[in-house]
């Protein structure tokens, strides 16, 4: 089971969470492990103040990679279930942008399984990304692929 989920709202990711697991896996006691990340925006990058950003993505291309992603974890590990939420559009400081979560029967396949879906997600899915500093001035920012 999963769920990939691209919106434009912002969101709170422990009740989202909660929720999620209660609709999804209420009864079921098969799970041992849910590993979780949240990503959240921070206000400096590459030295500079920060005031917001935006993300860009083309629907189709992103939702198609997150998928295949998803597809390479279940083939890779035991997976129960997957939730993977992202926000494109305008982000300020503290705002949580990414989600990924996965249960599982035990923990190694949930911790090697998440940091892959968040690794890969920040390396190769489609989403461009442009900061407005807080002099005003905007620029487009490189993919992270080093992993870190």
């Amino acid at each position: 089971m999963r769920k990939i989920l691209i919106q434009q709202n912002p969101f709170k990711p422990w009740s989202l969470l909660a929720d999620y697991e209660q609709q999804t896996m209420q009864g079921k006691s098969n799970y041992g492990a849910t590993a979780t990340f949240i990503g959240t925006m921070r206000d400096f990058n590459e030295g500079d103040d920060v005031a917001s950003m935006f993300l860009e993505h083309y629907p189709l291309m992103t939702e198609k990679e997150l998928h295949l992603l998803a597809d390479k974890a279940d083939e890779t590990w035991a997976l129960l279930n997957t939730l993977i939420i992202h926000r494109v559009g305008h982000i300020y400081p503290t705002d949580p942008i990414v989600l990924v979560a996965v249960w599982s029967e035990h923990r190694k396949d949930a911790f090697e399984a998440s940091r892959f879906l968040m690794e890969e997600l920040k390396s190769k899915v489609p989403f461009w990304k442009k900061e407005v500093l807080i002099d005003g001035n905007e620029r487009w920012v490189e993919k992270n692929t080093k992993g870190y």
